[in-house]
């Protein structure tokens, strides 16, 4: 599948070419056209999956992970991953093959492009965030994905009482989303006084998480609900 970007001047992330291991080449070869797609309309998820299953969106999934820990763990709930990184893409793959996740589809695409070309208003249940990458140095804070532009993307998309999941390992970049969140009165947060809530057992603790603990960093979560 091939990557195609549109006009976005500012992207939250930079496509890299990383390296693939044989079996992730092999999945990618094999299984993208079963269970990756390249969307050319708004995305009618009943046809997708084959059900009216809720629509958990993993926003920037990493190695999938975080998702085929939820997939197995709810497999009453579809996934929808969106990632550009292909050894990535190649990772859940390999483990939608080996767990027999029927509940998992990818898009390999940029996911702000696709809310605004494809998702259809309502149609998601849950959006998560998980360790977006935090653009350190402040001439790059724009490029962060966690901004008033992107909560005004993804309020449509969330049906009522569908809930917002974002977590960072890093704290600053936390702490202004926290704020970022509590002037949005759209969204409530689960926990009292705008609080960070204990990690759910929909996330878990993934490579790049144990990588931050060892370098001493703390974990953030926010779990808000569309109100």
């Amino acid at each position: 599948m091939k990557f195609e970007s549109t006009d976005r001047q500012i992207r939250s992330f930079v496509l890299r070419k990383g390296k693939m291991t044989v079996g992730q080449k092999k999945a990618v070869e094999e299984l993208m056209p079963v269970f990756a797609f390249d969307p050319k309309e708004k995305i009618d998820f009943t046809t997708l999956f084959g059900n009216d299953h809720p629509v958990w969106l993993d926003i920037g999934f990493g190695n999938g992970e975080s998702i085929i820990h939820a997939a197995q763990k709810y497999p009453e709930v579809n996934f929808l991953g969106i990632e550009v990184h292909l050894p990535g893409v190649g990772h859940l793959l390999m483990a939608i093959k080996e767990f027999n996740l029927k509940n998992v589809r990818i898009i390999r695409n940029d996911a702000v492009d696709m809310l605004n070309l494809f998702i259809q208003d309502h149609s998601l249940s849950a959006i998560h965030v998980y360790f977006p990458d935090p653009w350190h140095k402040k001439r790059h804070h724009k490029r962060r994905i966690m901004s008033q532009e992107f909560l005004d993307l993804i309020r449509p998309k969330l049906r009522p009482s569908g809930r917002l999941h974002y977590a960072s390992d890093w704290e600053p970049y936390a702490i202004e989303v926290q704020a970022l969140l509590a002037e949005n009165s759209w969204l409530t947060n689960q926990q009292p006084d705008n609080g960070f809530a204990d990690r759910p057992d929909w996330r878990p603790i993934t490579k790049f998480e144990r990588r931050g603990i060892k370098l001493d960093h703390g974990t953030y979560d926010l779990i808000m609900t569309k109100t």
